[in-house]
């Protein structure tokens, strides 16, 4: 059998708040109408009881005095209810509510001779009317009093929810990379959503400290580096040639590009950079790239558009996505261009499973363990500077595939989108990859 789910709003706080406070305010009306309407029938039938029977004494003490009995009262009369007659032939004086001429009526009934019952009966219209008026003002006033606090729940209830709803939302432009965002909760309010509120203003204070500490510490030592290499390097030159001297060469080399990758993540930390956007065409740009890498790799046009982006940083994506593939991969690697899409696939054992989990890290690598770790995390960043989507999976026969998708042009008319991307990616449009 097909399993019934509930809608998903039915899942929020403020639905069950107002389902708890409906079936609050319905138990609480229900309990306290049966109470009031219990006494007060009580009351009312007791008053009627009390008057049919003192009536009835009179009406024996006729009887026996061998007085005329007003019509409609005596030895059995029409209308008597069967149940009081037996009671009364029984031997036994009793009351009952039944209808004297078709009206609402108490009777009051007891023995007389030869198995007959004498019986006399009260009006109890006023007392019937009572009753149903107060049932009428019981329901009127129940509904009153759940509709009134239905609505100040829901307003509560409302206040609540939307402080939760900000705080969420300030918890995801933290989490998309926006350390700036704070929920800001007014300094008024001490319940529990302002203490959260309040602990996650501090957590993002505190994360945002460290982050701006540790960038200014890979700022810093990439900039102290640069000074020692450059004389190292010059030092190496002067080597006479032979193995060593290429050995020395080669580590400087390895030690310049790590301190320029050092950099160039630090200035993409900051969100700083200056985006230098003109008119390129896509398969042109892949061709040029796969040329620079000098790697064997294939490349594949499906259609080919031109379109508005930073020659350098694309290249430098595809540069650093053809060198993971190579380095990490196996052959063959092959750029596809599909549109605005340009995918980088090769046939090796695929990315490790917390890369498409939480993204590439700073030097952390698996696998073969080449390289630091670095390239695929400065694709990211350059992906976010551009406002493209970068993602990362295996595919299914086997092998990795990183997805660059470059953005829609703006609308004509819209405002044209600003040189300078320093503001945080909105979530999904480019970001680590969240798979």
């Amino acid at each position: 059998m097909k399993e019934m789910r509930l809608p998903a709003w039915t899942s929020t706080l403020t639905w069950k708040a107002t389902v708890f406070i409906t079936l609050m305010c319905c138990g609480l009306a229900a309990l306290l109408g049966g109470l009031v309407h219990s006494a007060m029938t009580r009351q009312t039938v007791g008053t009627a009881r009390e008057k049919a029977l003192t009536k009835l004494e009179r009406t024996i003490e006729a009887y026996e005095a061998g007085a005329r009995l007003p019509r409609g009262e005596g030895i059995d009369p029409v209308g008597l209810p069967p149940r009081l007659r037996a009671l009364a032939v029984g031997g036994k004086r009793g009351t009952a509510v039944g209808e004297h001429r078709g009206r609402a009526a108490m009777w009051a009934a007891g023995p007389a001779d030869h198995g007959a019952a004498i019986a006399v009966s009260v009006d109890f219209r006023a007392g019937e009317r009572t009753i149903a008026e107060l049932d009428r003002a019981i329901l009127g006033s129940s509904g009153l009093a759940i509709g009134g606090t239905l609505l100040i729940g829901a307003f509560v209830v409302t206040r609540i929810t939307r402080r939760l709803h900000l705080t969420a939302q300030v918890a995801r432009r933290i989490s998309a990379g926006d350390l700036d965002a704070r929920v800001d909760d007014s300094p008024r309010n001490k319940d529990e959503v302002a203490a959260v509120s309040r602990a996650l203003d501090t957590m993002a204070a505190s994360l945002q400290r460290r982050l701006e500490a540790e960038r200014r510490f890979t700022a810093d030592v990439a900039h102290e580096l640069r000074t020692p290499l450059t004389g190292l390097n010059a030092a190496a030159e002067l080597l006479p040639p032979g193995r060593p001297a290429e050995l020395v060469r080669d580590r400087v080399q390895a030690m310049r590009s790590l301190t320029e990758d050092l950099l160039e993540i630090s200035r993409l930390d900051t969100r700083c950079e200056r985006v230098e956007l003109d008119s390129y065409d896509l398969a042109d740009l892949a061709a040029r790239t796969i040329r620079a890498s000098g790697t064997d790799t294939r490349l594949e046009v499906l259609s080919s558009l031109r379109v508005e982006t930073d020659r350098r940083r694309l290249e430098r994506i595809l540069g650093n996505l053809v060198a993971n593939a190579h380095g990490h991969g196996a052959a063959p690697v092959t750029i596809t261009v599909d549109g605005r899409t340009l995918t980088v696939t090769d046939a090796g054992p695929g990315y490790p499973e917390y890369l498409l989990t939480t993204g590439p890290q700073r030097f952390r690598t698996e696998g073969t363990g080449k390289g630091h770790g670095l390239g695929l995390t400065i694709a990211v960043g350059q992906a976010r500077a551009l406002g493209a989507t970068l993602a990362f999976r295996n595919r299914e026969e086997g092998g990795a595939e990183a997805r660059v998708t470059l953005p829609e042009p703006a609308a004509p008319g819209a405002t044209a989108p600003p040189r300078r991307r320093d503001e945080p990616p909105a979530p999904g449009s480019s970001a680590p990859p969240a798979r």
